[in-house]
């Protein structure tokens, strides 16, 4: 398997070495053949090579068997003309990463303010209110007067059965319970197309039960009960709310995996952002980008119909859930170890 690494920025280089030290023995346990190509983007690649994303980049992706991006500091990235590209988008429009899938789950030891729950959110990746996300040319939002702001909503047929169909597929692996949180009651037209499809792929998977929720009571419910949960699927801005949260209530955002997938191509990526206030400090928690990897691992093994790929990704799940209830960790998950002790110690536990 091949990687296209890209460390990223503030926390990333120090969370994305971690990473790739699990990866390592994580390689060498199960004969995985890892070889991983370094690049810089974001602020370092901008400094050097006057752009954020270099065009070459595209290629290695297209090449690569996955792609792991660190954080970047997409909030400064605002001129692309001036090079200033974001990395997220820009992988995740040229590979068109249409499914963003987010598990999020409970640790022994590690405390949460809710019940125990393992559930996964599937959120719509390439379209709705994002306005980068939107338009073919040019931005979805729009500045009618100095007062008056227009913001484009596209929901599209194809994207929201491609995504229906993806989770479904998870679900049908999983324990066959299907939730699609929309807002049909008021995006009538939207939301409405996304619900019917959901249903009418539903009813192509023998087992699987659905039901559907309107997104605000969904916030409610995923707060006070969310055991009864299992893959739960969305449209972009209530997938990415919804996500964050599920990941907090595990006990924190740093426990929250995430891989952006499409039909030929994926990237593992931290759930969480740059934090350049904690960048260099040797305290950033790496389990949010050593999941995502995990899940990548998952996918590739999956589509090649290599299993050990699998056996790699449970390996390290099990190595964090070990690491967590031996206080192998953070500070921010009860640990008290810094970001490279807890990659080698958790390699350490893989190898093992």
């Amino acid at each position: 398997m091949r990687l296209l690494v890209l460390p990223g920025d503030g926390i990333g280089p120090e969370i994305t070495s971690a990473t790739q030290a699990v990866l390592r023995a994580a390689s060498k346990r199960f004969d995985l053949g890892l070889e991983m190509d370094e690049h810089d983007v974001g602020h370092a690649s901008l400094r050097q090579h006057g752009t954020t994303v270099r065009p070459e980049l595209l290629d290695l992706a297209r090449t690569a068997d996955g792609v792991m991006l660190g954080p970047t500091a997409t909030f400064d990235f605002k001129d692309e003309a001036k090079g200033q590209i974001n990395p997220s988008k820009f992988f995740r429009k040229e590979l068109d990463l249409f499914a963003n899938v987010r598990p999020a789950r409970t640790y022994p030891g590690m405390k949460s303010p809710v019940e125990d729950f393992d559930l996964v959110v599937v959120r719509e990746n390439t379209e709705g209110f994002y306005a980068d996300r939107n338009m073919e040319q040019g931005n979805g939002e729009i500045l009618v007067t100095p007062d008056v702001v227009i913001s484009l909503r596209r929901i599209t047929r194809q994207c929201c059965e491609r995504i229906a169909e993806a989770a479904c597929a998870l679900a049908a692996r999983r324990r066959k319970r299907l939730t699609v949180v929309h807002k049909a009651n008021v995006l009538k037209i939207g939301d409405g197309m996304f619900l019917d499809i959901c249903r009418a792929t539903v009813a192509r998977y023998p087992g699987i039960e659905m039901d559907a929720v309107i997104v605000d009571a969904m916030m409610a419910h995923v707060v006070r009960h969310p055991s009864r949960y299992d893959v739960i699927v969305t449209t972009n801005m209530f997938g990415d709310i919804l996500s964050d949260l599920t990941a907090e209530l595990s006990g924190s955002l740093g426990l929250g995996g995430s891989l952006n997938a499409g039909a030929t191509h994926a990237m593992a990526q931290a759930a969480h952002g740059s934090a350049p206030d904690i960048a260099g400090q040797d305290v950033a928690n790496p389990f949010s980008l050593i999941l995502s990897a995990v899940l990548l691992l998952d996918w590739h093994g999956e589509r090649h119909q290599a299993a050990r790929f699998g056996e790699a990704a449970r390996a390290i799940e099990t190595g964090i859930t070990q690491a967590i209830a031996a206080g192998k960790a953070t500070r921010d998950v009860g640990g008290t170890l810094g970001t490279a002790a807890v990659g080698e110690a958790l390699a350490a536990l893989i190898a093992n």
